[in-house]
């Protein structure tokens, strides 16, 4: 009888003002994902109070998972180790499934403070993070840490690597861009073998995974079998149960429309429930803007939808969309 194999791991990343925990629900109600983490929470210098992490990471409310069980890992920002890990022992004691450290925010007004990609020019001070966290926190906590191929170049990319592991961190993920890319295409997954080959921890491969097709040649080209998929999940939430049938030999039709309407309406409750008034209309738009890559009624939906501005308008628009759907 044949061994069944080994699932591949399906990340779903972090995204600062996108991928947060309403949409993390959302998309963990479709399926697919194995682990979640959460956007970045910037340490800058004080013991940040257990209300900022909960409103970040309202899961740890929920054992630390979101409502579909999907457990979520915590991410923090930041580039002074002693306040890192003072941060992060509280953050440790509200349950979170682990800890993750960024090393890659692009953002210029965190890397003119030292942080995100810019301690990517640095790293001795990666290692530091990483060490100052991980002593700080239990050991059974899980601490990765997320990271570009480097700040200008790749040249560091390996150093920066093995600056993590030997700090401590149990696994990478790599975003196959320096800062300067930015988010264009593309994404260079080529530069991640010798990443893998630098350190002796499990490798995560992130950047431009739209299909099924990107997800197969990132990983061919990658030699990673565990993915983070971002903006590629949050365009087409069916996209992890594709590869994931996939890896199973299965059949696998895409999520039709009309099923991700019902998920809309829980994306735009849950908006006006836990966002601000003035944050809600956009949330929405901006969701269906990048819905209109993978499914052709979602620039029909985001056309009819832009110019609404009231919470009740938006709120009886969706609420037509789903009964017509039904």
């Amino acid at each position: 009888m044949q061994e069944p194999s080994t699932p591949k791991p399906l990340l779903l990343a972090p995204m600062e003002g996108l991928l947060d925990f309403v949409l993390r629900d959302v998309l963990t109600r479709v399926g697919g994902v194995d682990r979640c983490v959460s956007e970045f929470i910037r340490i800058t210098g004080s013991l940040l109070p257990d209300k900022v992490f909960l409103r970040y990471i309202p899961e740890l409310k929920n054992g630390g998972r979101t409502l579909a069980g999907v457990p979520v890992r915590a991410q923090l920002l930041g580039s002074d180790p002693a306040s890192m890990a003072e941060n992060a022992a509280r953050l440790a004691a509200l349950g979170p499934e682990g800890i993750d450290l960024n090393f890659g925010c692009p953002a210029k007004t965190v890397n003119r403070h030292g942080g995100g990609a810019a301690l990517l020019r640095e790293p001795e001070s990666i290692a530091a993070v990483v060490a100052a966290v991980r002593r700080a926190v239990p050991a059974h906590l899980p601490v990765s840490a997320k990271m570009r191929l480097g700040y200008d170049d790749a040249g560091r990319a390996r150093e920066c690597a093995q600056a993590m592991e030997q700090g401590g961190a149990c696994e990478l993920v790599v975003h196959a861009r320096t800062k300067q890319d930015g988010y264009r295409p593309p994404a260079y997954w080529e530069q991640i073998p010798a990443i893998r080959a630098a350190v002796s921890v499990p490798v995560v491969a992130n950047g431009e995974i739209w299909t099924l097709a990107d997800a197969l040649r990132c990983r061919n080209v990658s030699g990673c079998d565990a993915l983070m998929l971002g903006r590629g999940m949050v365009a087409d939430p069916g996209l992890a149960l594709a590869i994931r049938a996939h890896d199973g030999g299965e059949p696998h039709e895409p999520l039709p429309w009309p099923a991700l309407l019902p998920q809309l309406a829980r994306f735009w409750a849950l908006v006006c429930t836990d966002l601000e008034p003035r944050q809600r209309a956009g949330r929405l738009k901006q969701w269906l803007n990048l819905l209109r890559r993978r499914y052709p009624e979602a620039q029909q939906a985001f056309d009819q939808v832009r110019v609404l501005t009231e919470q009740r308008a938006i709120g009886d628009w969706v609420r037509r969309a789903v009964a017509a759907a039904t």
